[in-house]
């Protein structure tokens, strides 16, 4: 099989189940639409290939580095601007995982250990953000102008060392959550809630977006309740796996 080093993207849609539970139709609807209008036109410009979709999410690959990151920015600010004209609980969230490495060409599709850093980083992201590995930061940290933080060594599933992150968010998103995140607040006088990610033991690999889905919902559902303070999900998937 031919082996070729990529540039590899995995993005999800956030809050899927939620959306479809809420309102079916209309959901798929708009998610098709957006892919159309707002994603496929970005990735054509930096001739990015989707490999696939899967259920709520996507692989993307692109031969350049440079252009995977760019096109993962000018996709996240494309639909925060989208977003701006919708209701709080009805916006099209994006998380965005961007790997170079080595990957097996099977055909149309791709396999390997690139694919699966991708979709760990993508996992790890914040809704509307971008989070790539050490290789990609060291191959566009002097070549693109955006900002990355710095969140150190993290440990992922299935994955046996230590993965660099770096991460950037839209600017929709407020400045001062990237440096707070790295600071230890003092919690609240009121009962704290950790969710900590479910596992996929369907041994059916497709059923890992169900049981995050599932993970996210119960930390949604809690957060309505003020009299808690719920963990928020960028740090408990840390834990994932």
């Amino acid at each position: 099989m031919e082996r070729r080093l990529t540039a590899i993207m995995s993005a999800d849609l956030v809050g899927y189940s939620r959306l479809v539970r809420s309102d079916e139709e209309g959901t798929i609807s708009t998610f098709k639409s957006i892919l159309t209008d707002l994603i496929d036109p970005v990735f054509g410009k930096y001739s990015g290939r989707m490999v696939k979709l899967m259920g709520d999410g996507m692989l993307v690959a692109f031969s350049s580095v440079v252009d995977a990151v760019r096109a993962g920015v000018e996709m996240q600010q494309a639909i925060a601007d989208y977003n701006t004209e919708r209701p709080q609980d009805a916006r099209f969230d994006f998380r965005v995982g961007i790997n170079l490495g080595d990957v097996v060409i099977d055909g149309d599709d791709i396999h390997g250990d690139g694919v699966n850093l991708a979709a760990r980083l993508e996992g790890l992201a914040e809704p509307g953000g971008i989070n790539i590995s050490g290789s990609v930061y060291e191959q566009v940290r002097d070549r693109v102008e955006y900002q990355f933080t710095d969140l150190g060594e993290q440990t992922v599933k299935n994955i046996d060392r230590p993965l660099r992150v770096w991460r950037w968010l839209t600017d929709q998103l407020d400045n001062a959550k990237a440096e707070s995140s790295r600071k230890l607040l003092a919690l609240p006088d009121k009962p704290s809630i950790a969710v900590l990610p479910f596992d996929n033991m369907s041994g059916d690999a497709d059923q890992e977006y169900f049981a995050d889905g599932i993970t996210e919902d119960i930390i949604t559902a809690l957060s309505k309740f003020r009299w808690f303070f719920v963990i928020a999900r960028n740090s408990t998937f840390v834990y994932k796996g």
